[in-house]
């Protein structure tokens, strides 16, 4: 049982309510990181605790969109104690460039990280640019 007792407890309780106030699962941010290479661009998002089933993804005009769903564990009737762990839906959208190939997304999920390899389209693939010609012709 948690259980926090008098005036101090009481006390810390309320500040670190009001110091840590949670948002409403609508406002919340599904946190991420991103980088790229010369093949790709990826992303993870933290999403701790879901079901890949509750996972939706996907892309349009340049847009992706991704969707979660975590259903509160509490079961129905039942008491909370402490309710710390947001629950609900959240959604975190991200505008791409054309210069990937979203047609060509990988998307995987492991260990509560949901990992996006996205690979660069062709056209913005860094290439080599072979230089034609000779030596300098010298005039007289």
């Amino acid at each position: 049982m948690l259980a926090r007792t008098g005036a101090l407890g009481d006390l810390d309780r309320l500040t670190h309510q009001l110091a840590h106030a949670a948002p409403a699962s609508a406002d919340a941010l599904i946190p991420a990181d991103a980088w790229r290479d010369d093949e790709a661009l990826y992303v993870q998002f933290d999403l701790p605790g879901m079901d890949p089933a509750d996972l939706d993804l996907t892309v349009e005009r340049g847009m992706l969109t991704l969707t979660a769903h975590r259903p509160s564990p509490i079961p129905e009737g039942a008491q909370p104690v402490l309710t710390e762990r947001l629950t609900g839906r959240f959604t975190r959208r991200l505008t791409l460039s054309d210069a990937l190939d979203t047609d060509a997304v990988d998307a995987r999920y492991d260990n509560g990280v949901l990992t996006l390899r996205i690979p660069l389209a062709a056209h913005a693939k860094p290439r080599r640019i072979a230089i034609n010609g000779g030596r300098r012709q010298l005039t007289a």
